[in-house]
């Protein structure tokens, strides 16, 4: 599925790589602006703590202490209840905790109680329900003050530009997603164009990169569509023109007195005759216009209607098929491949004879003679000949090798002792076309 859709997959990818950078850069900016603010918050704390601290040492009464704190907007929280909630539900944002000592020495070294040593002081910064606390604690003393001049942290500007941005790589998406999907079409056009459907169309209005290619396509396809009609009406016209004078030839031909000339002549418009059904055949086959009509059928009444075919007395043929095995083919074409492989085993067996025999889905076809000069992959071209004769494989195993490409079999040869073996092999074993 992926392999189908690697473009579609690497603009997703992209996409989302992209996103979780820019979700993590803006989640870092959120952390960094956040602690920022917690300590400017925060910075406030020092001077809260040293008037706290004064006020413990008794060098401010309680109204100066009330009045600084209102001064710096701060006001203490007395209720017991909301106390305990604020202390015990809510978010510790920041805390710090300075000795007395520390205090006496910077701050109130010139202050009559500076040798009175009093418990360390610990500060906390606390939000709840969006607003901000300071607690202030000693051993034996505590004061929360709520801070109503300062609001928690809101990052309403940094969520906009996030949001933003991942608008904008949204939008691009969908607009790269709408800028394939003319390729996914082409692609189904180009298979149906591969399958022999030459009605297609390439043809799209638009002037980006592929429209420009799927209207060259269209311009290929109606130069190959123009060049396959052309080859189409020149052979079949040939081929129509010629059955005319053999016709008249083999008439002519039966007109001899003498025997051997009129035999000579009549094998030769034979031999004509054979080579324009072969002709006509192959044209069939390479154009892309034959439709195969498959149906199972006995692999026995195959060979024997092969047999038929080839005009070879049936003596000549040894089968050892099985009357259940069965194949899916198209009964016409098959025939032709099996009539083949009989007429060129048994003209290339000093015997005269050949057998047919299955291993597990295998089509086996057997004769006794001298092995092959070269690879089989010679004698499936078109008009290859060991030897200038008229007795060769011709275009015999080039047709062979056809029909069952299209059949999904692929033609192979063993050399077994002093026996040739050409066998049918399915190229997709897990489909089993033999039961």
């Amino acid at each position: 599925m992926v392999k189908n859709n690697a473009v579609l997959a690497t603009v997703l990818f992209a996409f989302v790589v992209t996103v979780a950078s820019v979700s993590t850069t803006f989640y870092q900016l959120y952390e960094i602006n956040r602690a920022k603010h917690i300590d400017s918050i925060f910075a406030k704390h020092s001077l809260i703590a040293q008037i706290y601290h004064t006020y413990l040492l008794k060098q401010i009464s309680q109204p100066m202490f009330e009045a600084n704190l209102a001064l710096y907007d701060l006001y203490e929280v007395r209720e017991g209840d909301k106390y305990k909630r604020i202390t015990g539900g809510g978010d510790l944002l920041k805390q710090e905790g300075k000795s007395s000592q520390d205090f006496d020495n910077n701050l109130l070294s010139d202050a009559p109680y500076a040798q009175i040593m009093v418990s360390p002081i610990a500060s906390k910064m606390i939000e709840y329900q969006g607003k901000i606390y300071f607690l202030v604690e000693s051993t034996h003393n505590a004061v929360l003050l709520e801070d109503r001049g300062i609001e928690s942290y809101n990052p309403v500007i940094l969520l906009s530009a996030y949001f933003t941005l991942l608008s904008v790589l949204l939008i691009s998406f969908a607009l790269i997603i709408h800028r394939l999907r003319p390729l996914r079409r082409l692609r189904k056009q180009i298979a149906r164009f591969g399958e022999g459907d030459m009605g297609v169309s390439f043809r799209t209005s638009g002037s980006d990169e592929i429209a420009l290619i799927a209207n060259e396509l269209d311009t290929t396809q109606n130069k190959i569509r123009s060049l396959i009609e052309s080859r189409t009406l020149f052979l079949r016209n040939i081929m129509h023109e010629l059955k005319t004078p053999i016709a008249k030839g083999r008439i002519a031909a039966t007109m001899l007195s003498e025997e051997k000339q009129q035999g000579r002549f009549l094998g030769i418009f034979e031999r004509l005759e054979s080579l324009i059904g072969e002709f006509a055949l192959i044209e069939e086959i390479t154009s892309g216009n034959q439709h195969l009509e498959k149906n199972e059928y006995r692999l026995i009444d195959i060979i024997d209607g092969a047999i038929d075919s080839a005009m070879v007395e049936y003596d000549s043929v040894s089968s050892d098929i099985d009357a259940s095995v069965k194949i899916e083919v198209d009964y016409r074409l098959f025939v032709t491949a099996v009539k083949n492989l009989i007429d060129n085993a048994i003209k290339y067996s000093p015997e005269k004879k050949m057998s047919i025999s299955m291993e597990n889905n295998e089509i086996v076809f057997t004769n006794f003679g001298p092995p092959l000069k070269k690879p089989l992959s010679y004698y499936i071209e078109p008009f290859t000949k060991d030897q200038p004769t008229k007795d060769s494989f011709g275009l015999g195993l080039y047709i062979v090798d056809a029909i069952l490409r299209e059949h999904d079999y692929i033609l192979a040869y063993e050399r077994r002792n002093d026996l040739n073996c050409f066998i049918f092999v399915p190229v997709k074993p897990t489909k089993r076309s033999i039961r």
